[in-house]
C-alpha cells in the first residue's frame, strides 16, 4: 500500500494551505512529500467453509491475519503444500472439521521468516517442512513410551490449526524437519505426509526382507512406498482402477498390476490398502499368504463389509490400521528418502487453483501427488 505523507512544518507561517492543489503551494509542498510502502498485515489463504462435495465450492478464498510465531515457534513463508487426500476428505466433510473456516495443507515446505522467542534449532533462511502431527502432549503414557503418534491429545496441521493452503505458516519447530536438500520445494512437498505415512504403513504391514507386497490404490502415497520395498528387495503387486497409475508403477519398477479388485499373481506376505474404499478389505485380505498383514493407510474408510473368518483371517492373517506417524517416523523416511534417490511423481498447481487441484484429486484426474505451488 502506498500512502503518501506531508509535512507542514516546512511551511512559512503565512502561508495558506491551497485547498485547490494549486501549482504554487504545490511546488512549496514537493519535497515535503515522501512515499513510502506499507508491509501488508494480511496473507491471502484457502479455507473450507461449508463441507461438502467437493464440486459445491467447500474451500473458498479468504483474507486472514499474517500469524506471528509463539514461543519455540517458527514461521514459514510457504513455498509449496502437498494436496492429500485427507484435505479432500476435511473439505467433504468425512473427517470433521474441528474449527470453522480451518485452512488445510500438512505437506508444506516453506523458507523461515520470523523466529519466535527462545526457537533455536533453525535460522532464518532455512528450508523447513511442515508435516501433519503439529504438537503432542509429551505426558501421556503413549508420548513416554516412544509412541507419540497415538497421543491422547495431539494437534494436527491444517486440521486442528491452521495449515499451508496460506502464504504464511506458523509451526512449532521440534515438529519441523529440515528438508533435504537433493529435493526442490515441488518434490520434497508430498514427503511430508504422503511419504511418512507410506513408510510408516510399509513398517505396519511387516513386510519380509525380499518379501511379496501388495498395494491397493497408486497415488501420492503409494508410488513412494513402492520405491522404498523395491529398494528393500520386495516384489511389489499393484491393483489399481487408473490405467495412468499402472503404467507408473511399471515404470517404477513394479512386477504386476492390475485392477483394484483382481488377485495379483502370487500370495502376498504383506498388503497396504491406500485407497480408501471399505470394500477392497476383503479381497485384500483374502490375497495374503499366512502370516500376512494387511496395513489400512488412510485416515478415513468407507464402511467395511463381512468378513468370512475362514477366508480372510484364519491361518494368523492380520487387519491393522495407521495412525499418524511420530517424529522418528519422519525423520528416518527423509534421509532413506535421499539415500535412495526417491523419484517424486508431481502434477503442480498454480496457488489460485487450490479448489481445482482437490478436484481433480477427487475425480482420479491426478497421477503421483498434486503440490500448489506459491509465486
Amino acid at each position: 500500500m502506498i500512502q503518501s505523507l506531508l509535512s507542514t512544518s516546512a511551511l512559512p507561517d503565512s502561508t495558506p494551505l491551497d485547498q485547490s492543489g494549486g501549482s504554487e503551494i504545490g511546488a512549496n509542498l514537493e519535497p515535503t512529500i515522501r512515499e513510502f510502502e506499507m508491509p501488508s498485515s494480511t496473507m491471502s489463504a484457502w479455507a473450507v467453509s461449508v463441507p461438502g462435495p467437493i464440486d459445491s465450492g467447500p474451500l473458498v478464498r479468504v483474507e486472514r491475519p499474517i500469524p506471528d510465531p509463539g514461543p519455540g515457534q517458527i514461521r514459514l513463508r510457504v513455498m509449496a503444500c502437498g494436496v492429500c487426500r485427507t484435505d479432500l476428505h476435511l473439505a467433504e466433510g468425512d473427517l470433521p472439521a474441528r474449527r470453522p473456516f480451518v485452512i488445510p495443507g500438512h505437506e508444506v515446505v516453506g523458507v523461515v521468516d520470523e523466529l519466535g522467542d527462545g526457537s533455536q534449532r533453525f535460522v532464518k533462511g532455512d528450508r523447513v517442512g511442515a508435516a501433519w502431527l503439529a504438537r503432542t502432549c509429551g505426558e501421556c503414557r503413549y508420548c513416554l513410551s516412544g509412541r507419540e503418534n497415538l497421543c491422547t491429545s495431539p494437534t494436527f496441521t491444517g486440521w486442528d490449526i491452521d495449515g499451508g493452503y496460506a502464504q504464511y505458516v506458523v509451526v512449532d519447530e521440534d515438529y519441523a524437519y529440515a528438508i533435504p536438500p537433493s529435493f526442490d520445494d515441488l518434490h520434497a512437498a508430498p514427503l511430508l505426509c504422503a511419504g511418512i505415512i507410506g513408510y510408516r504403513a510399509l513398517l505396519r504391514s511387516q513386510l519380509p526382507p525380499g518379501g511379496r507386497l501388495g498395494i491397493y490404490g497408486f497415488g501420492g502415497s503409494a508410488h513412494l512406498t513402492a520405491q522404498i520395498a523395491l529398494a528393500k528387495g520386495a516384489r511389489v503387486h499393484v491393483m489399481t482402477r487408473s490405467q495412468e497409475a499402472r503404467e507408473l508403477a511399471l515404470s517404477l519398477g513394479a512386477s504386476s498390476v492390475g485392477d483394484a479388485s483382481d488377485p495379483p499373481p502370487e500370495p502376498l506376505d504383506s498388503a497396504i490398502l491406500f485407497a480408501p474404499v471399505g470394500t477392497l478389505v476383503p479381497p485384500a485380505l483374502a490375497a495374503l499368504d499366512r502370516g500376512g498383514t494387511l496395513a489400512v493407510a488412510g485416515i478415513y474408510l468407507s464402511d467395511i463389509p463381512a468378513l468370512s473368518y475362514e477366508r480372510h483371517l484364519f491361518q494368523e492373517r492380520n487387519l491393522c490400521s495407521v495412525t499418524a506417524n511420530t517424529r522418528d517416523d519422519g525423520r528416518d523416511f527423509l534421509a532413506l528418502a535421499a539415500q535412495i534417490g526417491l523419484q517424486v511423481s508431481v502434477d503442480p498447481y498454480p496457488w489460485d487453483q487450490a479448489d481445482r487441484a482437490l478436484r481433480d484429486l477427487c475425480h482420479d484426474h491426478v497421477n503421483g501427488a498434486a503440490v500448489l505451488i506459491n509465486p
